[in-house]
């Protein structure tokens, strides 16, 4: 195998770095925890605090993916890689994963033991387990369930008092992690199952993951606008009948339209969790 050199230029290596820790997803998720840090109005400090452990938290997360999949990845010829392409030295990466993680650890305590227990032996710790061993598995949604369901509770124990977040966030955070799950393999099938990996996407198809995604996020937005304490407001069942109509372009819609409106009934979910929430 012919060995392809590393990058010299500074800017071809930061987007490298970027795109090897799953810029997108990592951004969302710190995005939704910022979110929720700022519906329950915790102070600027402690929020702060909370999208920097959960952002350090997401980088070991994707660095630590490519790490484990490049072999997979320069099989599968995924040019798209910077480790598989050779564009970044897995020595530095195994680097930059520790200090994430040490910076994960340290502010994660500073959140407090229960916010820390729920980030790191949650949200953390199944991201990892995805990447060793459950994204190969049937299993391979858990992770996600866990992690996402663990999401609001990181910031409910951030507050003064610590205090559980209600049942609905946790239900509706699982069931937007686990049709995340969903949607997020759909592009890499076909490669996934050259070298191997047979997660639960791998063994329902495209078209029945895309299916069932939709009908959790769909449960999703219910759980949240009929969970929560209190008579739902017209604009929260305003935003069912959005859903439904987006659920039916999911469902029947043809080419890239029924993976746009599962993406639209994932925001509408995070919008509910959020203001619904607050």
């Amino acid at each position: 195998m012919t060995k392809v050199a590393l990058p010299t230029s500074g800017v071809t290596t930061r987007l490298a770095w970027l795109q090897a820790a799953h810029l997108g997803p990592s951004l969302a998720v710190t995005t939704v925890a910022g979110l929720l840090a700022v519906a329950r109005d915790l102070p600027p400090a402690t929020l702060a605090t909370a999208v920097a452990a959960v952002l350090a938290g997401q980088l070991t997360i994707g660095w630590g993916n490519d790490l484990v999949d490049a072999g997979r990845d320069r099989t599968a010829g995924r040019a798209d890689k910077p480790l598989a392409a050779g564009r970044l030295d897995p020595s530095r990466v195994r680097v930059a994963v520790a200090v994430a993680g040490v910076a994960c650890v340290v502010l994660s305590l500073a959140l407090g033991w229960r916010s820390a227990a729920c980030h790191l032996g949650l949200g953390v710790a199944c991201g990892h387990l995805y990447n060793l061993r459950a994204k190969a598995t049937p299993w391979s949604w858990l992770p996600y369930a866990v992690a996402f369901g663990a999401l609001p509770g990181v910031l409910s124990f951030a507050d003064t008092p610590p205090a559980a977040p209600p049942a609905w966030m946790v239900a509706t955070g699982a069931l937007l992690g686990v049709a995340a799950h969903l949607l997020n393999v759909l592009p890499d099938l076909e490669d996934d199952a050259a070298t191997g990996i047979r997660g639960l996407p791998h063994r329902l198809g495209a078209s029945w993951s895309r299916r069932l995604a939709t009908a959790l996020l769909v449960a999703g937005s219910a759980t949240a606008v009929l969970g929560a304490a209190g008579s739902p407001s017209p604009w929260a069942l305003g935003s069912l009948a959005v859903v439904a109509g987006l659920a039916v372009v999911a469902l029947t819609g043809q080419g890239r339209r029924p993976f746009w409106a599962a993406t639209a009934i994932a925001l509408v979910d995070v919008t509910l969790l959020v203001v619904v929430g607050a």
